[in-house]
């Protein structure tokens, strides 16, 4: 029986191993945690939205109902593609196909000590802390008597304009401005400080320029101070030094970048800038026909040469790619010879109740967006009950201005 073996549980893989189950093959999936997170709401754990089991699923859970995959909680550490084998934290293992889809991570464009001074948003626990960090925020400026101390607690700083660092931004402001303003008694919520810095002119770049410019003019109603065309410099304890102007704040948050996993260090491949793999047409790796890197690992290109973004609609149609690919060459068949992406749209969330959705073809903004945003986002949840509590959720705090998920967790 054909091995396969997929490494990420993530959007592509996942795609994937579903694309496989349904066939006789000997399927395993490999992840270091042991669920699939919907990252496109992560940023609503960071912000006290929702929960993070709101928005993740057990892997063992979702394929419960089929024989196959076998699902092992393991990191992969080396491949040796000259025998087929891949080597784990914890073992080895032989395969016929092997799948890498195992992501990506924040990128501080080779600034790697900035990150011990912003926090990126990646996973469930760079969420929570970051959550913790917010809320501790609004605490501490409670029993603050010291202006510049005030001041310095009450600023929020996320660096990077696109889709995170809007929606982030977006989010902080109506926690800060509507929904904890009759909740603190010594300070006025409503005199927090929401910056974003994008080093390009324009805030949601990949979007059209006039949904950008709305996006813009909607954060500063909701009073996010937007400022583009602000390159950072240094960022140190409570500091972020711009082109512009030093910020002084207590929470600064990191926005502005990605890199891929670094399969680099696994198997001898060529990868570009941001460590993504340079891949073939099919999404395999040069000189292994049966070596394939999807989802944010991997640099495939559109119909213009020009790298596909990391979202999940690209990671989902590699997924489904690749399985179809493995499928037709283990039974003869004519494999596709090329991956090509079709454009499901650009969404981004402004608020509670504004989101922008850009098709090409026709565009929507306002609460017509944000209505089908929050529809394409339940849909895709994984299981029906995170779809119904992620719904139950954004109803209530829709209508009674309010957050269920402003637990403190961590008690540093």
């Amino acid at each position: 029986m054909n091995k396969i073996i997929i490494v990420g549980a993530g959007f592509a893989g996942l795609q994937a191993a579903k694309g496989l189950t349904t066939s006789s093959f000997d399927v395993t999936i490999i992840d270091k945690n042991n669920y699939h997170l919907f990252q496109p709401l992560l940023y609503q754990v960071a912000t006290a939205g929702l929960s993070p089991a709101d928005i993740a699923a057990p892997i063992r859970n979702i394929f419960r109902s089929q024989q196959n995959p076998k699902v092992i909680l393991d990191e992969l550490i080396g491949i040796n593609p000259q025998l087929n084998q891949i080597k784990t934290k914890n073992n080895t293992y032989i395969y016929d196909f092997l799948v890498i889809a195992t992501g990506s991570e924040p990128s501080y464009f080779g600034h790697d000590q900035w990150k011990n001074f912003s926090y990126g948003l990646k996973n469930i626990k760079d969420a929570t802390s970051m959550r913790t960090k917010i809320l501790k925020a609004f605490e501490k400026a409670e029993r603050i008597k010291n202006k510049n101390d005030l001041d310095k607690l009450m600023k929020f700083v996320l660096i990077g304009g696109g889709p995170t660092g809007v929606e982030m931004a977006g989010a902080i402001a109506e926690l800060s401005k509507k929904i904890l303003t009759k909740e603190f008694t010594t300070i006025d919520t409503k005199t927090a400080k929401i910056i974003l810095l994008e080093a390009g002119p324009n805030i949601l770049p990949t979007a059209s320029h006039s949904l950008s410019i709305y996006a813009q003019k909607t954060l500063e109603k909701l009073g996010v101070e937007v400022k583009c065309n602000t390159s950072v410099k240094n960022i140190s304890e409570s500091l972020v030094e711009t082109n512009a102007e030093t910020i002084d704040a207590e929470t600064i948050i990191w926005c502005a970048g990605v890199k891929a996993s670094p399969v680099k260090s696994w198997i001898n491949v060529k990868t570009d800038e941001k460590d993504r793999v340079l891949v073939n047409d099919d999404l395999s790796i040069s000189g292994y026909s049966n070596i394939f890197v999807i989802g944010d690992a991997s640099h495939a290109k559109n119909k213009n040469s020009k790298p596909l973004p990391g979202l999940a609609p690209v990671a989902k149609q590699e997924g489904n790619f690749v399985a179809e690919v493995i499928k037709k060459n283990i039974h003869n068949g004519k494999p596709p010879k090329k991956f090509y992406y079709k454009n499901r749209g650009y969404l981004a969330t402004i608020g509670r109740s504004d989101a922008i959705v850009d098709f090409g073809w026709f565009t929507l903004k306002g609460r017509i967006g944000w209505i089908f945003w929050s529809i394409i986002h339940i849909y895709f949840l994984i299981g029906f009950r995170n779809r119904l509590i992620v719904f139950i959720n954004w109803l209530w705090s829709y209508l009674t201005f309010s957050k269920g998920a402003r637990l403190i967790t961590d008690d540093k």
